[in-house]
């Protein structure tokens, strides 16, 4: 499936780090309405700052799920898949990359906090 014309409605700058796995439309238990459901995977590039031949990748952290922008009127939720790092010389230090696009502390995207935020509307109802 061509994932392509995705690129229009995420956060920007997104895919420059993480992938287009899949992409579904499900029910939402909680509102009782559809939704869309992103999955993105990070690439495998190794953040800024650390050199390749001390680290390699060691599969993924758990899946993040946070709430983006809706889409004709359909929540939508990015389900985010980080790559795990680890030194290839003392395999007790592990990284993982910083990505701005999260409002720190929150499960919302930058963009949709702010927006909530302008709107008068607390984005930390939204967090949970």
């Amino acid at each position: 499936m061509d994932f392509s014309l995705l690129s229009q409605f995420l956060p920007t700058g997104l895919l420059l780090h993480f992938d287009v796995v899949d992409f579904k439309e499900l029910g939402d238990l909680s509102t009782k309405k559809d939704c869309f459901y992103i999955y993105l995977d990070e690439k495998n590039q190794l953040p800024l700052g650390f050199n390749s031949s001390d680290y390699e990748s060691k599969g993924f952290f758990d899946r993040t799920i946070i709430q983006d922008f809706p889409i004709r009127g359909k929540a939508v939720y990015l389900c985010i898949k980080r790559r795990r790092w680890r030194n290839k010389f003392d395999k007790s230090i592990e990284i993982k990359s910083d990505y701005s696009f999260i409002t720190e502390g929150s499960k919302l995207t930058i963009e949709l906090s702010d927006f909530l935020k302008g709107t008068g509307r607390d984005p930390r109802r939204y967090d949970k």
